[in-house]
């Protein structure tokens, strides 16, 4: 492979552990720690993004090389890079959780392209770090498989996401207890190489406030604004005003991202939040299908829902209230803060506004369009209706005569269908009588609706199938769906399985509904 820039700022400006290696340790005054992934027995490359490794200068001759899968299976270094984990704590599940770091990913350095972009590379499941905390920092195939694809088809559908580059093989056994119910096995291990201008998270800022180390937050805080957010001006409060705001606009825009297209986190502790604004951290997540405000994928929060789909926005805005808590030895007073938040909240609301206005092909939106939009939804979730395949069928329904028959595959139960068809039926021709406000031609309104309303998602099920071929050593069902997903929202000839909703087997299948923090 040629030789790559690396210019790796975060540990070159910002002060590390003295110790190296991974033995398990609290970390004080220091933002990271050296240390090197552990070997693999036999690295093999099994899937790759195309997209992102041109984007990062890398050939298909360079992902078919030995030293590409010795790099990003954690059998070596290429010249430059710099391997180390980061020290950062979080809150989890509303409760703080003090000292946590990268556990299970260790950084390789920072690439600057030919293009001039720094991109943050972290292999996930590399082995052990000082924040471990007694586990084995290695992930199984199932896990990396889900993040790969994830992390892919989120960047095609446009919500500000992390990327994936590669992923690897170990040809080493993890025992995991995929439930915690006492029942572990073994599984094929393997490594994902994610990338990202940088996975600086809101913890990485609490941890030295909740420690009083003032010095290492400003430290912090003035690093990420040089390096991440070139385009801010000023200095001293008023810069960090600007900052704290920016975080709340991006952060705003990526809930509203999530809610438009059906995504659910799962995971949603401050540690899981990026402050660039990014998706980050795919563990047990989903993607609505039968329309439940409450759902959560996740079975750690099956009993408080804390973070179910519904709630999203609202957990978005408390972690922020944690990181302005973070901040605050930094301000005089906490009127810039509560601005930041502010700006969050109407930030939210207009994208939100604006988002659900075209998944219903509106010109505008005006506040009884959105009590429409919220009738919409209680009959979503009484009939049990598919989000997806709803709003993506509601573009070719004709509204000089509705009729629920275009959508009719979006309802997981008939009986449902034909107790709630009356109240669809009132509610299609109030929507008709409104779309006729506008003097929108159908063609135009169905063409902006499919700018917003995927045909195709990254369905649990659809996952599930892909790692089951995978753990058999075929990568064709990983393959088969990054294709589809680099065009999520244009019809694919042959390919409508892939748009086709949760099938009833899906329903109680391990990995195709509840998933644990393991998957």
């Amino acid at each position: 492979m040629r030789i790559f820039t690396f210019d790796n700022s975060f540990i070159r400006e910002l002060p590390g552990d003295p110790e190296q290696g991974p033995r398990v340790r609290q970390v004080d005054g220091a933002l990271h720690s050296a240390v090197s992934p552990a070997a693999v027995s036999s690295p093999h490359v099994l899937a790759y993004s195309v997209e992102m490794a041109s984007t990062l200068g890398f050939t298909p001759e360079d992902i078919a090389s030995d030293d590409f899968a010795r790099t990003f299976g954690g059998n070596g270094l290429l010249p430059g890079m710099q391997p180390y984990a980061t020290n950062y704590g979080g809150h989890q599940f509303g409760v703080w959780a003090g000292q946590l770091g990268d556990g299970r990913a260790i950084s390789l350095g920072e690439l600057i392209t030919e293009a001039g972009q720094r991109w943050e590379l972290q292999l996930k499941g590399a082995g052990r770090t000082p924040y471990s905390r007694g586990a084995d920092g290695r992930a199984v195939l199932r896990s990396s498989v889900r993040e790969f694809l994830c992390s892919e088809a989120m960047h095609h559908l446009g919500v500000p996401t992390t990327r994936a580059l590669s992923l690897v093989t170990t040809g080493d056994a993890i025992e995991r207890d995929m439930f915690y119910d006492g029942h572990p096995r073994d599984e094929p291990g393997a490594i994902v190489c994610r990338v990202a201008p940088s996975f600086i998270r809101f913890g990485h800022f609490e941890l030295p406030s909740s420690r009083g180390d003032t010095a290492l937050l400003k430290q912090l805080v003035d690093f990420t604004i040089r390096r991440d957010f070139p385009e801010l001006e000023g200095e001293g409060v008023a810069l960090y005003a600007d900052w704290f705001k920016q975080v709340c606009e991006r952060t705003a825009i990526l809930m509203a991202h999530w809610m438009r297209v059906g995504f659910v986190h799962g995971v949603m502790n401050t540690d899981n939040m990026s402050i660039l604004g990014l998706t980050i951290d795919y563990g047990p997540y989903g993607w609505l299908e039968d329309f439940d405000p409450d759902w959560t994928p996740n079975t750690t929060d099956a009993g408080r829902r804390r973070y179910r789909y519904g709630q999203q926005p609202n957990v978005a805005w408390w972690n922020l209230s944690r990181l302005a808590g973070a901040l605050a030895p930094l301000f005089d007073g906490t009127e810039a803060l509560q601005a930041g938040l502010d700006h969050y909240a109407a930030v939210y609301q207009s994208h939100d506004r604006a988002y659900m206005s075209a998944k219903l092909g509106l010109e505008t939106i005006r506040d009884e369009d959105m009590a429409l939009a919220q009738s919409l939804h209680e009959l979503l979730h009484q009939a049990e209706v598919d989000m997806t395949l709803f709003f993506r069928g509601l573009g070719d329904i004709d509204l000089a005569a509705p009729s629920l028959e275009p959508v009719w595959a979006a309802f997981y139960d008939d009986a449902k269908r034909e107790q709630c068809a009356p109240a669809f039926d009132a509610w299609l021709m109030q929507y008709a009588r409104r779309v006729a406000l506008d003097g929108v031609p159908d063609a135009l309104r169905r063409e902006r609706m499919r700018a917003v309303n995927p045909r195709y998602v990254l369905r649990n099920y659809l996952a599930q199938e892909a790692i089951d071929l995978a753990e058999q050593g075929d990568a064709s069902g990983i393959y088969a769906l990054l294709d589809v997903l680099r065009r999520p929202y244009e019809d694919q000839p042959r390919m409508e399985r892939f748009a086709g909703r949760r099938p009833e087997w899906a329903r109680v299948r391990a990995g195709c509904s509840m998933l644990s923090c393991s998957s």
